[in-house]
């Protein structure tokens, strides 16, 4: 399903693919769609907040292939900027063909498309570490990171949120115990996808998890935390992994759920993706 925003004339438009790697809850889907589509509205609203305005377009495809999906074909992505891989009850460093086959399109979009934008939200996150050669699995403690957290910014996150001077922290919703534990550099992704010199950066970690987002100028930004989730998805995401017996710890869970109503920053996190698109921020000295 297409949906777009319709820019004022100035302003740039971003158009992105959406491969959805998972369903949300029954309750949320009659709300706000599926996940693409809750991410075409929070991408939206992240547009109009930029300076200057973006336009965001955005399409979806469900590409779990043993849950009725399709992969799409690298040529379905040569009228969009980008793509962006959303969060999924899957492990990303699983071998399902369904992920096998998402890694092998990603490999020949990155060096097919030396233009082209890679996003990635959680499993989305994590599986993109893993196409650059990252080390994906639990977390070393076993336990989730769950709810709102904080999380604290290298130097490079903190010019990529633009901060204020000082401030080293964004806070922004997690669901997960699976992380990258290994980050990728360029000598894991081998010269055919990073040139040697290039350097994979981290943005920002916690205690639970060292890397929680990696950055690479005008081609990767993946973000572990979910930056569209609001409060009633929380505690519907968080019960899906109860219910499956993928939360074991009730206690922990139920703290996370009363963090749901906090205030987050996802939609300056979204702005900071949208940058990657229109110009490096090292070159923007605007508000």
């Amino acid at each position: 399903m297409d949906q777009t925003y319709k820019p004022t004339p100035i302003a740039p438009v971003v158009r992105l693919m959406v491969l959805e790697t998972d369903q949300p809850h029954p309750d949320t889907y009659s709300e706000r769609g599926t996940f693409g589509q809750i991410l075409h509205e929070h991408f939206s609203i992240a547009g109009r907040a930029h300076h200057p305005p973006l336009g965001v377009e955005t399409d979806q495809v469900f590409v779990v292939t043993e849950q009725g999906g399709r992969m799409p074909t690298a040529e379905e992505f040569d009228n969009f900027d980008g793509l962006l891989i959303t969060g999924s009850v899957y492990d990303a460093h699983g071998d399902n063909e369904w992920i096998l086959q998402l890694l092998k399109l990603l490999r020949t979009l990155w060096i097919k498309r030396p233009d082209f934008r890679f996003l990635g939200v959680c499993f989305g996150h994590q599986i993109l570490a893993r196409l650059l050669g990252g080390e994906v699995g639990p977390a070393p403690s076993q336990d989730w990171e769950l709810g709102h957290c904080a999380i604290e910014l290298t130097p490079v996150g903190q010019r990529l949120f633009r901060t204020r001077k000082g401030d080293n922290h964004i806070h922004l919703h997690q669901m997960h115990q699976d992380q990258v534990t290994k980050a990728p550099t360029a000598a894991t992704a081998g010269p055919e996808l990073v040139a040697q010199d290039t350097e994979i950066v981290c943005w920002g970690r916690s205690e639970h998890t060292s890397v929680q987002g990696l950055y690479l100028p005008n081609r990767l930004f993946t973000t572990q935390a979910h930056l569209a989730f609001d409060e009633d998805m929380v505690k519907r995401q968080i019960q899906i992994r109860v219910d499956s017996g993928a939360i074991q710890d009730l206690e922990h869970a139920d703290r996370a759920a009363e963090t749901a109503e906090l205030e987050h920053d996802g939609v300056e996190v979204a702005k900071a993706i949208l940058r990657i698109f229109v110009y490096d921020d090292d070159a923007y000295e605007g508000p």
